[in-house]
């Protein structure tokens, strides 16, 4: 009996999925997990395990290998060992239609494999060395199955490679190298490189669970999409696309339309947003990296409660925003910063662990409803221009723990909301205050509380954590020794230039060191 299997948990995790039905009250899901209720008042549950929401298991992961179908791939002369009544070679299409665990190796330049299979029926297919390219279309399309795994062999390289224009264009056609409209999982330790020539890489019209792999994709439009959930739990996803990175796009069915990163290693390049979910977009374990993107994760509700995030976008970081909500009611002022009445939706962003480091040419950490800080370490190196800010909240901004630095130009600056219960301060630079600029806090005592490094020209900074007390004066500096280039970090105040003091708790824009 082969074997390989994993349990992932994410007990700990509170899954955004909105219940239909269900009020920001507390409700009962209706797999009979309690509820907790978002910044927004949006629904929610904790999951118990991935298990519980998806289609994945570990079980999946197991078989006995002395059952094993072995397909050879080869150009005109594909063969199968043994007899395989699941199995139908046609030219180099290769169709199978039965449940069942397939190892294909072998290359097909112009060929595919297809799943047509009973709707009940688990399909798994062990990549084995394994090179598909098609100049009609998709090498790999699922068309009918309950699930199919695709499982990469250890220690081998694997890759798919789609047409760059499709000979069946209509609407229910296959429109990425690896294509499926049923549950789709990807496993195993082995690599697996596509390429998505005509439109996108790896698409589940389902459900989608990316459990391990060292994979690769490059796209012209999407690089990997779900549709009623994207899951990443473990391996290492490299993604390079025109449009979006990696997504879950359900617009019409309550509850579904959601994502998570709960383990691996997610890098993403991205002509549009590089991290995207239509209803829930969440964080709770693992590396995520969106190196170059529109706006780096957006979703109508976001929440991060660990792992380690790094967003870099020409527009907004973290949005809240899309999705399917309405406008509440009028804003109260956007946290502790300007008033302006703007709407109040039902979006969120709520960060309660892990590491998160924006860098934003638009609005560094937005939500288009409420958004809360009770734990974790959020960097922002937001926009140099004043027409958008490094926080820009339409409702509250609720900051009860955490450490937070938020960086960015002055015009737009939003503070902490009268809700908080941790405290801190505002810098406004009364001239603005180049990259590299190191701005250090110290008490009354002259302790050092907080070093931060700038990483472009920045006109305001909000900072706050446990160390800053409501009411206390903390003298501003600028210059001495810091211990990191840009970003948090430790200092000395060796060598600093006194800029003058701020109060804790005292947030007015504008309101410069030494300006009262």
């Amino acid at each position: 009996m082969r074997k390989f299997s994993k349990t992932f948990s994410v007990a700990a995790f509170a899954l955004a999925l909105t219940l239909a039905g269900c009020s920001a009250s507390g409700s009962t899901a209706s797999n009979g997990t309690s509820g907790t209720t978002s910044s927004s008042g949006t629904q929610m549950v904790t999951a118990a395990s991935i298990s519980e929401d998806t289609h994945y298991d570990a079980d999946d992961l197991t078989w006995d290998a002395a059952k094993e179908v072995a397909v050879t791939l080869k150009d005109g002369a594909t063969t199968v060992a043994g007899s395989a009544a699941g199995v139908k070679i046609d030219g180099d299409t290769v169709t199978i239609s039965a449940a069942g665990t397939y190892r294909l190796s072998g290359s097909l330049s112009d060929g595919k494999v297809v799943i047509a299979a009973g709707k009940e029926d688990v399909v798994r297919v062990i990549l084995d060395g394994v090179t598909l390219t098609s100049s009609t279309g998709s090498p790999f399309v699922v068309e009918s199955a309950n699930e199919a795994i695709l499982f990469l062999e250890e220690g081998t390289t694997n890759s798919i490679k789609d047409a760059a224009t499709y000979a069946d264009q209509g609407t229910d056609a296959p429109n990425a190298a690896l294509y499926s409209l049923a549950d789709l999982t990807l496993a195993g330790t082995g690599s697996l490189d596509v390429t998505g020539q005509y439109n996108d890489g790896i698409v589940s019209k389902d459900g989608l669970v990316l459990a391990a792999g060292n994979v690769t994709v490059k796209a012209a439009d999407d690089g990997i999409r779900g549709k009623d959930y994207a899951v990443l739990l473990d391996g290492t996803y490299q993604i390079t696309a025109g449009g979006d990175g990696f997504k879950s796009d359900n617009d019409t069915d309550d509850g579904r339309g959601w994502l998570l990163v709960n383990g691996g290693k997610l890098t993403v390049s991205a002509g549009d947003d590089g991290v995207k979910a239509q209803n829930q977009l969440a964080i709770a374990n693992g590396t995520v990296t969106v190196a170059e993107s529109s706006e780096g994760l957006e979703s109508q509700h976001i929440a991060i409660s660990g792992g380690t995030v790094s967003v870099t976008a020409s527009d907004d970081g973290v949005n809240a925003s899309g999705g399917a909500s309405t406008a509440a009611q009028p804003g109260g002022g956007m946290g502790g910063g300007p008033g302006g009445g703007e709407s109040v939706g039902d979006y969120s962003a709520d960060i309660s662990g892990g590491t998160i480091t924006i860098n934003s040419e638009g609005d560094g950490l937005d939500s288009n409803g409420n958004a809360s800080i009770s734990g974790g370490t959020v960097v922002v190196n937001g926009p140099e221009s004043n027409g958008n800010g490094a926080l820009d909240v339409n409702g509250e901004l609720a900051v009860s723990g955490g450490t937070v630095a938020a960086a960015g130009s002055a015009g737009m600056a939003v503070t902490p909301g009268t809700s908080s219960t941790q405290s801190g301060v505002q810098v406004t630079f009364a001239t603005t205050a180049p990259a590299g600029t190191a701005v250090q806090l110290a008490d009354a005592d002259g302790k050092l509380v907080a070093t931060f490094v700038t990483t472009k020209a920045t006109g305001s900074l909000v900072f706050s954590s446990s160390a800053i007390e409501a009411g206390k004066q903390y003298t501003v500096y600028t210059g001495g020794t810091a211990k990191v280039d840009s970003g948090l970090g430790g200092g000395s105040l060796d060598g600093a230039t006194k800029l003058g003091t701020v109060t804790a708790g005292e947030y007015t824009q504008g309101h410069g060191p030494g300006g009262r």
